[in-house]
């Protein structure tokens, strides 16, 4: 592995995103209207995304000639970040930073002048279908195929866990065809099409399940040429690391509900916080949220060089996932009986930490990636 000198220090241009997203989440997007939203049909408010459109956040990370802003990694997990302490729901995962990162690493310059502007500009909304059973976490040899016919593909088979694909107006669809591992965009309400919600732990961030049934599709409609394994592979390393700044910022507000609530709380006279078995609890939490932030910070600021991200990407991801689901239940316990209660906020931190940590691929499965990259 390469040697890098990293600076962790925030820029002033990345203080600014998060002074800016905090501000504009805990006016628009607090805990009530994202428990209104988790309740809704869509579940998320179609004006709120679009002033987060004009305010540049969809095409953050997306180059200026596609209509986004140019920024990188670090800038991206900043503002994710913010959106995680809030739990903010809606397809801006799904959208702007899956599909937008699948788009930029195996389409073609043609597709991403075509395709980037709308999810930039927040007129389109698409997500990955990638997931299916009882393949799991093995998304580079899927079961769906893709059958060359004439100048067309015509695509059958079913994926699950498709983020938001009950709101998308296009799907990215895996598939093999003769060459390899084939990518495809594919409208949401094209003829053999059906998307359907399934249940899930987290009401903040939907799923549905996707089938296609001989679904026909142009050639332009392919991302890339030949086998994209390795494109499709790289975007999710990217897509980790994304995840690792969500699930740290969601971590660091359950620490701080956990010691608000420490001072606060009275018990025979003193507040809570006072004893020494909640004072370690607090405590531990701190050292692991700072631990997964300093991970995931050194894994965004390494994208551009592959052989270090096949390292830092799972690594980020594990110990993300891990401290985000050990905070979130060290919160309920820290609030005692309230905290089991649907009236209190912290179960919604719970299920976010819990369906967070198996988006792309649980700790095991991360751990297992990490192994391999290094040699082990």
């Amino acid at each position: 592995m390469a040697e890098h000198q990293v600076a962790f220090a925030r820029t002033d241009e990345q203080d600014l995103i998060a002074s800016t997203a905090r501000q504009f989440l805990e006016e628009n997007l607090g805990i009530d209207k994202v428990r209104e939203l988790m309740m809704s049909e869509d579940g998320f408010d179609r004006g709120i995304w679009k002033e987060m459109a004009d305010m540049g956040w969809m095409g953050l990370a997306i180059e200026e000639s596609h209509g986004g802003a140019g920024l990188g990694p670090p800038e991206v997990g900043v503002l994710l970040e913010e959106m995680g302490r809030l739990v903010t729901p809606g397809p801006f995962f799904a959208s702007a930073i899956g599909a937008t990162t699948v788009i930029q690493e195996t389409g073609t310059d043609a597709q991403r002048s075509r395709l980037l502007p709308q999810l930039a500009s927040g007129e389109a909304i698409a997500s990955v279908a990638m997931y299916e059973q009882p393949r799991g976490w093995n998304v580079l040899s899927p079961s769906a195929r893709a059958i060359g016919s004439g100048d067309d593909w015509v695509i059958s088979g079913s994926k699950r866990s498709v983020l938001d694909g009950h709101v998308t107006d296009y799907l990215l669809v895996t598939a093999m065809t003769e060459e390899g591992l084939g990518v495809f965009v594919v409208d949401s309400d094209a003829e053999g099409v059906s998307v359907s919600q399934e249940p899930t732990l987290d009401p903040t961030r939907r799923q549905a399940v996707v089938t296609l049934d001989g679904v026909r599709v142009g050639a332009e409609s392919r991302l890339g040429e030949g086998d994209q394994a390795s494109g499709l592979e790289r975007s999710l390393r990217l897509v980790s690391v994304a995840l690792s700044s969500e699930q740290v910022g969601g971590a660091q507000r359950c620490m701080e509900m956990s010691v608000e609530y420490a001072k606060d709380r009275y018990q025979f006279g003193r507040p809570i916080g006072s004893y020494q078995a909640i004072k370690h609890r607090c405590a531990n939490m701190l050292m692991r949220v700072e631990h997964a932030r300093s991970v995931a910070s050194y894994a965004a600021r390494v994208t551009n060089d592959d052989e270090e991200l096949a390292v830092a990407a799972p690594l980020a991801q594990s110990v993300a996932s891990e401290t985000y689901v050990w905070v979130a239940g060290e919160n309920i316990q820290v609030h005692g009986g309230i905290g089991f209660t649907w009236e209190h906020d912290a179960h919604i931190y719970l299920k976010r930490a819990k369906s967070s940590s198996l988006l792309t691929g649980g700790p095991r499965h991360q751990r297992d990636l990490l192994g391999r990259a290094l040699g082990i």
